[in-house]
């Protein structure tokens, strides 16, 4: 679709007279009913009808009460419910041209021309093959005489859009399918858990995990568990794997550890196509090395739960966007899925999507296993190959030798995930050649020579732990820089990985400062974004911010719970993040909040009176609760006890009100998925970095690396990773209030506000363009969705 330059706002799109119909199909994955609450709400928002398809296809087929026009109400605490409320089922009569024309007929006679599909690629190629029959099936009911002709020219067209919900993550053309991370989180939940147990009695544990044909879920969780093996159906071992498997576990053991953990995909194979069961690696450790090993099916644990803040947040901006595609269509444009690609949304072709998608299982069928991961996209490819890197340790032997010492420290507030980070760089480093130390207590530690060698196995175990076990603070490097220049001396070091926040940011442009006094400064350096309030210029995410995000989700949960006991109250909730909004503003969008006060949209009374009303006007509806969010910082004098008397004094009669400052809770925990993954991907292509830098910088026997671009922020950027020299940024960063000057999550807030029934301008600038699925992006272009 052609984009005008100046910017598209989709107050101009209008459904008036439309009206849509929305269905979950297939199998179920949590973050189905954010995708429909905010079909439903962005429909009924621009003027449309939207309608309840129950129970997927079935539903449309069997007509009825099965198809049910939707109200605001009727999608209220659907956001927090896993699997689907409005119902899925495997249905049969559809892929009968009978049931094609039944289904039909049930559209036309409710005016639905317009179709938002939530479901895998079958789902979705059943849903294309209707669009692409409707014509032939109106002129068939007509001539039944079902309908008439008036009726075959009103309706004359349908549109369709998809959404992908499978906890697979087996779609092609987008990074996360809706409930992948849901999925993630519940098989972490119980790795975390054996992994206490397994230690406990010096047991091996084989997890056997979804994925018949797609090995996401198996290999995203062991990379995100540190596992010892994981056996995939994309990527099946060489054969003599068993005497390797046994060799590296046995291996494991000898180095101290207490356990190992074995993933294995339900679909994994060996190169002659034959089956790996749990069953079968249970018995191979046993026989071969006699260890205490158990099983554990994981099932459908994996669908059920909560869905995760991430996708809550995924299937709010997908439905969102499904609407707007839907309202956009003509006759021309093809049927396409709304898609995620690394942090901006896109439409595909949905057609393009499903043949990629079947390309991968006729690669695997015929044994071209590397070009099955090769279509599978970056992402996969790009997780694969950090696992490789991480989980087998080459012998000594083996190893290039570099003769660098590389120095890791955490700078700032602990967040969960820097473990993780460490652990990976610390690997990395040690496989590249380089010996590796660790620092303790950020630059105050390094200060004090609080540095040591870090080993490979010293690291181990570290993904699932929460803060920083190597100590972290806030402390900048300039009062100490004398002694800091004296350490890197008397330790030699030739490079430095820092992972923090924006005092690490500070830190390394105050270090890039000290290099025209200190020589030991001209090395390469790179940091790595670690901070919950994701506030750190050069990058839209930092590690820790997932966790937080997903403290702040359950919280609200539970307390959106007891305000519908209570029924009338407004619970007003204070978040972290200094001046950065992005804690209260995505966390509000993922709890289905009705306000989020920032520090970045700055609001008066007259917003806050207006907001009372709002509320004011929800109470009389059958929704009567109210969730209000603030960040910390958003305004020095409407203060958290301020707002909350301000409601109380105004919603007097109406309702009442609680107030909550979640504090530190919101840095703790064990780190989610996304940040064990995030923060292992990210320090490995750091450390990559790092090599290639300590090889150019390398002249007549010393290091000396005093250019600009030797100091980088490694950060993700819309579609991709990229190094950016800390100078550079300077020019984005606020440093009175440390943050950026440009944030991409600030397009989201309308969102929030549109799901809150708030009118509001929406700039949809970067919707629209219909984008042609990829066969396999370049390097630079390479993802980082988990």
């Amino acid at each position: 679709m052609a984009q005008s330059d100046h910017k598209k706002f989709f107050e101009n799109l209008s459904g008036a007279g439309k009206a849509i119909g929305v269905l979950t199909s297939g199998g179920d994955a949590q973050g189905m009913n954010a995708a429909v609450r905010a079909v439903v709400r962005m429909g009924i928002y621009v003027g449309a009808k939207v309608y309840f398809v129950h129970e997927g296809y079935q539903g449309m087929v069997d007509g009825g009460d099965n198809i049910e026009e939707a109200t605001w109400e009727s999608v209220s605490s659907m956001l927090q419910v896993g699997g689907t409320v409005i119902g899925s089922a495997r249905c049969k009569e559809f892929r009968t041209h009978e049931g094609r024309l039944k289904a039909a007929c049930n559209l036309v006679q409710r005016g639905i021309t317009n179709l938002c599909v939530i479901g895998g690629d079958g789902s979705l190629t059943g849903a294309n093959l209707f669009r692409e029959e409707w014509s032939g099936l109106l002129d068939e009911l007509l001539q039944a005489g079902k309908i008439d002709n008036e009726a075959v020219l009103k309706y004359s067209h349908l549109n369709i859009v998809g959404m992908v919900g499978s906890i697979d993550n087996d779609f092609c053309g987008t990074d996360m399918t809706i409930g992948t991370d849901s999925a993630l989180h519940r098989i972490i939940e119980v790795v975390d858990a054996i992994m206490t147990t397994a230690q406990s009695h010096q047991r091996t544990f084989v997890l056997e995990v979804m994925g018949r044909h797609c090995g996401y879920l198996a290999l995203v969780s062991a990379l995100a568990c540190g596992a010892d093996w994981v056996f995939i159906p994309e990527m099946p071992p060489a054969d003599g794997w068993e005497d390797l498997m046994c060799t590296k576990l046995s291996e494991s053991r000898s180095r101290g550890s207490r356990l190992n953990i074995i993933i294995v995909a339900e679909g994994a194979i060996d190169r002659h196509g034959k089956a790996i069961t749990s069953n079968i690696v249970k018995d191979l450790v046993v026989k071969c090395l006699g260890f205490d090993t158990r099983v554990t099916i994981l099932g459908h644990v994996q669908r059920g739960g909560t869905p995760s803040a991430f996708d809550r947040i995924l299937a709010s901006r997908m439905g969102v966007e499904a609407v707007l595609a839907l309202l956009e269509a003509s006759p021309d444009t093809p049927a396409c899925v709304v898609s995620l690609c690394g942090n901006q949304s896109v439409r595909l072709p949905l057609m393009e999507c499903v043949q990629m998608t079947q390309e991968v299982q006729k690669a695997m069928d015929e044994g071209k296993f590397e070009e099955a991961v090769r279509l599978r996209g970056r992402s996969f490819e790009n997780n694969l190959n950090t696992y490789k890197l991480l989980a087998h340790r080459k012998p000594q032997s083996e190893l290039p030798h570099s003769s660098f010492n590389v120095a890791v420290l955490n700078v700032g507030a602990p967040a969960a995930g820097m473990n993780a980070a460490v652990r990976s760089a610390v690997r990395v480093g040690i496989t590249e050649g380089h010996k590796m130390f660790a620092v303790n207590d950020g630059f105050e530690g390094f200060a004090r020579g609080e540095i040591k060698e870090i080993h490979w196995g010293d690291v181990g175990g570290w993904t699932g732990q929460g803060g920083s076990l190597l100590g972290t603070k806030r402390t900048l490097p300039a009062k100490y820089i004398e002694k800091i220049a004296e350490q890197m001396r008397i330790n030699n070091i030739n490079a430095l990985l820092v992972i923090g926040g924006f005092e690490a940011y500070l830190g390394l442009s105050e270090l890039l400062a000290s290099r025209g006094k200190y020589d030991e400064f001209c090395v390469p350096m790179v940091m790595v974004p670690a901070t919950v309030s994701n506030n750190v210029p050069g990058s839209d995410f930092s590690i820790g911010a997932d966790t937080a995000l997903n403290a702040i989700t359950d919280t609200c949960d539970r307390i959106k719970q007891s305000a519908s006991g209570t029924k009338r109250r407004v619970f007003i909730i204070e978040t972290m993040g200094g001046y950065c909004g992005y804690l209260a503003s995505v966390g509000g969008l993922a709890a289905g909040a009705d306000a989020a006060y920032i520090f970045e949209e700055p609001f008066d009374i007259r917003d806050l009176q207006s907001n009372v009303e709002h509320l004011t006007e929800k109470m009389k509806t059958s929704i009567q609760r109210g969730l209000v969010l603030r960040n910390e910082n958003s305004n020095e004098n409407y203060t958290t006890d301020f707002i909350y008397q301000l409601y109380s004094e105004e919603g007097k009669g109406v309702f009442d009100c609680r107030k909550n400052v979640l504090g530190h809770m919101q840095q703790g925990g064990s780190p989610s998925p996304f940040d064990r993954n995030f923060g292992t991907k990210i320090a490995a292509k750091a450390m990559l970095w790092i090599s290639r830098k300590l090889k150019e910088t390398y002249r007549q026997g010393r290091v000396f690396a005093n250019t600009e671009d030797s100091v980088c922020l490694l950060g993700m950027h819309r579609r991709a990773l990229i190094f950016q020299p800390v100078v550079q940024l300077k020019e984005e960063t606020d440093f009175v209030h440390r943050i950026p000057n440009e944030q991409w999550w600030l397009k989201l807030r309308p969102l929030m506000k549109i799901l809150a029934k708030y009118k509001t301008s929406y700039d949809v600038s970067d919707s629209g363009q219909l984008e042609h699925v990829v066969r396999n992006r370049s390097k630079e272009t390479e993802n980082v969705a988990i």
